[in-house]
């Protein structure tokens, strides 16, 4: 087993309400349960040593593994080859459905394709982040690790149990480990299940196939759902899939991405927790679900927003930039000392400070879904209306004023041309929706502050020295978020200031395709280190380049993207130098970019047809 293996080795599986990394050697190496946003059971990902695994792999014998999904599912299925045989591990877990439960479970089934291999078990849960003991129960048809705060039930399958001496079962405080061998044919297995409130009780092989099944048939009738044919379709239909990975079923809020801690540079400080659902990240999610045709996963998002609206306070925050997954706000940021971190990046943190800042472009990122949303039938209630109306008064009040920024930087407040430009979209959607249902609202302010910002941003935005939009009044920076200027219609993509701004950004942020968000030398963001690039700028890159009429461009950028995904389709946040994926993984910005680009760029692929 791999001290740390690359982050882009690993594939995702999840039940809807939690989820799990699996390594390329069979390593469960990071859960949490019974949500996205709870405590690590198994987090070897941020300390290789303490973090706790659960590993199922070929035994004593050289093997070499390639990782792929059961088409059209999450099912994983890792492949094992050795000099004696090849062995498969199916890993999933059975979808949960909507209402919240503590119990969840992941199965591990195991089969030998040809030849024979001998298999090891090894279950070392570290709860709480690893700051809770345990003790260890063993009982007739398996064990339980049991501590203060939850327990773990680990069985075999029934009919595996003959394949297992209790000899080789060892029980010591490190965890259960134990050795089993498998003939050509042979199937076998184990089940790990949270909060379980019986004593282990064994499944046959036969139960497990069954659920193997019924998770396979769910998720292809769901995919059965999307419209998208188009050139990319294997691509998007993984990324629609990943995207629904990271939802928590019973709310529909979406995170940002199922890990925590794993750093923009390797050694850094950048090491953030993303368990949590931003208002931007869900927003943008709405523009992609909707083109694929999945508008119940939209609707159940924007009834989340809409909970979240009617809730705002009154003051100068009405709105948090992200939320735990059921709405609740607190979101403390904590540093786990005793954990050294994915290859040494230490801080590892938890909770998110960022939750408290002041970042204006949320509305504009909430404003532009819910009216795409209205045209597509998904029509806001009346109190949701009436409190989305009260958001754009406060808005009219508090736009022209320092703010954080999209990047959540901690170097002191700036104007943002970002975050101007999307307070503008965010009162042009407000009179769109108005206009368009009647609906009460002051659109005469919304109208005068809309056209005021406009009128700013064109004469403080943009450098006159370096013609280009850059990223606040007060620098001659560039940054990536204003590749959505033309996008969202602030600017047309044959405008002199959009065309020259275009190329400032080649010139600046553009690294043989790939897209930095800003550079951290030249504008400070109050912590030590570089990054990588950005993946969501570069799927922001391709569409502005097509726009602006260089589609051949923007095709070969988007094909050289897709080489950057891991073997399963997977996205991380960012793309080192070296080309190694880096940041929080899977990343639903990364994801759900990516398909909102490949169905504009196929819409303009087609219209250039004869």
């Amino acid at each position: 087993m791999k001290p740390y293996p690359a982050v882009e080795e690993h594939g995702l599986i999840g039940d809807l309400q939690t989820a799990a990394l699996i390594s390329a050697d069979g390593t469960v190496d990071w859960f949490c349960a019974p949500r996205f946003d709870s405590p690590s059971v198994f987090g070897a990902l941020l300390d290789a040593r303490k973090g706790g695994h659960f590993q199922l792999a070929p035994d004593g014998v050289d093997y070499t593994s390639k990782q792929l999904y059961l088409p059209g599912t999450p099912i994983l299925i890792t492949r094992f080859h050795g000099a004696d045989g090849v062995g498969e591990l199916l890993d999933f877990m059975p979808v949960t459905g909507a209402q919240a439960t503590d119990r969840h479970r992941l199965i591990r089934l195991v089969r030998m394709v040809r030849g024979s291999m001998r298999f090891r078990v090894d279950c070392q849960p570290r709860f709480n982040y690893a700051r809770d003991p345990y003790e260890l129960e063993a009982h007739p048809e398996g064990d339980v690790f049991r501590s203060s705060t939850m327990s773990l039930t680990l069985t075999p399958f029934r009919d595996t149990k003959r394949l297992i001496d209790a000899q080789d079962i060892r029980r010591d405080a490190e965890g259960l480990s134990s050795r089993f061998t498998l003939q050509a044919n042979d199937i076998g297995g184990v089940v790990l299940e949270t909060a379980c409130p019986n004593a282990p009780r064994a499944i046959s092989t036969e139960q497990a196939c069954a659920l193997l099944a019924e998770t396979r048939d769910f998720w292809r009738r769901w995919l059965d759902r999307s419209h998208y044919t188009g050139r990319w379709r294997e691509m998007v239909e993984r990324s629609a899939m990943t995207l629904k990975l990271m939802t928590y079923a019973p709310t529909g809020a979406l995170v940002a991405a199922p890990t925590a801690g794993l750093p923009e540079q390797v050694g850094g400080q950048r090491n953030w927790d993303y368990r949590y659902t931003w208002i931007r990240d869900a927003s943008f999610s709405v523009h992609a679900l909707l083109r694929l045709g999945f508008t119940d996963e939209a609707a159940k998002y924007l009834c989340w927003l809409d909970a979240r609206i009617r809730d705002a306070r009154d003051g100068d925050l009405p709105l948090q930039i992200m939320y735990r997954v059921d709405g609740s706000s607190d979101l403390p940021e904590e540093v786990l000392g005793h954990l050294e971190g994915y290859r040494g990046s230490a801080p590892v943190r938890i909770g998110n400070g960022a939750a408290g800042q002041l970042q204006l472009d949320i509305y504009g990122e909430a404003l532009n879904s819910l009216e795409l949303a209205d045209r597509h039938g998904l029509i806001a209630p009346y109190e949701g209306w009436r409190k989305t109306a009260g958001l754009m008064d406060w808005l009219c009040d508090h736009w022209d004023q320092p703010e954080d920024g999209i990047w959540e930087t901690r170097s002191g407040r700036q104007d943002y041309t970002y975050g101007r430009m999307m307070s503008w979209v965010a009162l042009d959607r407000a009179i769109r929706l108005a206009q368009r249902r009647a609906r009460p609202g002051d659109t005469t302010r919304w109208t005068t502050e809309r056209n005021a910002i406009y009128e700013q941003i064109m004469a403080r935005g943009f450098h006159p020295k370096r013609q280009a939009f850059v990223q606040h009044y007060q620098t001659d920076i560039l940054d990536a978020s204003l590749l959505a200027m033309s996008e969202l219609g602030l600017i047309a993509p044959t405008d002199p200031m959009w065309e020259s701004t275009l190329r400032a950004v080649d010139a600046d942020l553009v690294s043989d395709s790939l897209v930095y968000r800003y550079d951290p030398r030249a504008s400070p963001d109050g912590l030590a280190g570089t990054e990588g690039t950005f993946s969501m700028c570069t799927f922001w890159y391709v569409q502005a380049l097509a726009q602006s009429g260089r589609i051949d461009d923007a095709r070969l950028t988007f094909e050289k993207m897709l080489t950057y995904s891991n073997p399963l389709g997977l996205y991380s946040e960012e793309i080192a130098p070296t080309g190694e994926q880096i940041g929080n993984f899977p990343q639903a910005f990364s994801h759900l970019s990516l398909i909102s680009t490949a169905t504009h760029l196929d819409e303009l692929l087609d219209e250039r047809r004869p």
